[in-house]
């Protein structure tokens, strides 16, 4: 599944740009000649006064599945009378290597840290189509309720299976076409601020299709005999308990984050097949002196009663992002490497602030992050989780505005090869 990327590369051009320059540069206007200065402009042609920043950002991305891509983002910048970002408006055209030329829609709103919301739709000439949209209010838990709901439907042909296991061959890449479409609603009772229960449900129509690369096989004709390969329906049903001690949802720097869960699927409850799940969710944020946190998460998923599960329905790990039940963070490889029932992650990345600096009104902050990350996943409930790692090592950029904007770029190094992945928000 994927998430809007190039945000990030709004955050860190952003926070770059406030580098103080000693000759002419086009990213510092003090330097520029009096009549480009926009600091002799008249007051409202001065683009410090506007109540918004407007960047444009070339575009060159790199990801372990889909390839590079190459564009153009203009990006504008909104932000309130404390000089805090509340908008994001990010329009882009890019044209893929493989996918060819397309371009996405981008709406990001932070209206405070109680509720958020954004608007993100887009294609490419070859195949891949998205749409994501997503509400959330409630997040603070200073109310008795909390709720978020998310519509989501993509088209996307960069997806690659090797196979079910922990020991699945890099050789074996086959590449396929995701079409799914599902709506998730999450409503919370806040027992208090920290403590939550919640109900959590997942209608999805998926279909898997051939995919866009010709030079890899099909997943139909690499594995004939995989369970899943005419896609489904699911209706997942889910209880889970959550306790946060955060300091900030969005940027933390102490206390934790720690969430027991446990799912359904039924034919009894509309789905084209029957599987349960639980797990467990735990992140951790030590203060290390004034700049520097240490960020921890571990995340143990079982699958028991699974063996009729279909592949897309199991674990995958790999790639950037950390998603509750759909895929866990291993920055070494591409998302979805190791599929199977069960699986286990560890996380740990420190995070140090190292620059700082108001630009366009807002107050930037440049972080560098070097991180480790191990993980594996397993087929018998029952078995060892701790040996057989992947362990993957890399360094990971952030441009931040506080309070609510991460956007990051992060570089890892796993048993084959390295990876490169951007996006917003912290992946774990």
């Amino acid at each position: 599944m994927k998430r809007s990327c190039t945000i990030a590369l709004v955050l860190m051009s952003w926070v770059l740009c406030a580098r103080p320059a000693r000759a002419f540069t086009l990213i510092d206007p003090n330097t520029w000649p009096g009549y480009l200065n926009p600091n002799t402009w008249p007051s409202a042609l001065n683009p410090h006064n506007w109540p918004f920043t407007l960047i444009p950002i070339p575009e060159i991305a790199t990801d372990p599945n889909s390839g590079v891509t190459y564009g153009l983002l203009l990006a504008t910048l909104f932000t309130n009378d404390k000089n805090e970002i509340t908008h994001i408006l990010a329009p882009d055209i890019n044209s893929n290597t493989t996918m060819g030329p397309g371009g996405t829609f981008r709406f990001l709103s932070y209206p405070s840290a109680d509720e958020q919301w954004y608007v993100v739709a887009g294609f490419e000439q070859k195949i891949a189509r998205h749409v994501d949209l997503d509400y959330a209010i409630g997040r603070t838990h200073q109310s008795d309720f909390s709720f978020e709901g998310h519509f989501f439907f993509e088209r996307d042909p960069t997806e690659r299976f090797f196979g079910i296991g922990n020991s699945s061959s890099e050789g074996n890449q086959s590449n396929f076409t995701t079409e799914q479409i599902y709506l998730e609603a999450t409503l919370g009772y806040n027992i208090t601020p920290r403590l939550q229960v919640a109900l959590f449900e997942r209608p999805r129509y998926l279909r898997i299709f051939n995919g866009a690369f010709e030079s890899l096989p099909s997943i139909s004709k690499q594995f004939p005999t995989v369970k899943g390969l005419g896609g489904g329906t699911e209706v997942l049903n889910q209880i889970q308990a959550t306790y946060d001690t955060r300091d900030s949802i969005d940027i933390p720097t102490e206390g934790g984050y720690e969430m027991l869960y446990a799912s359904i699927a039924d034919r009894s409850f509309m789905s084209s097949v029957s599987y349960t799940r639980f797990g467990a969710d735990v992140h951790h944020y030590f203060p290390v002196g004034r700049n520097v946190t240490l960020a921890t998460h571990g995340y143990l998923q079982y699958m028991p009663a699974g063996n009729e599960a279909p592949f897309w329905a199991m674990a995958r790990l790999g790639g950037e992002e950390s998603l509750l039940m759909d895929q866990q963070t291993l920055r070494g490889y591409g998302a979805g490497r190791f599929v199977d029932n069960n699986l286990f992650d560890v996380n740990v990345e420190l995070r140090s602030r190292v620059w700082e600096r108001d630009i366009f009104n807002t107050h930037g902050i440049l972080e560098l992050a070097p991180f480790f990350d191990a993980g594996r996943v397993f087929h018998n409930p029952g078995g060892d989780f701790v040996t057989d790692l992947h362990p993957v090592g890399g360094m990971g950029f952030r441009g931040i505005a506080e309070p609510f904007v991460v956007g990051y770029v992060d570089v890892g190094w796993g048993g084959e090869g390295a990876a490169v992945f951007s996006g917003i928000n912290y992946p774990f």
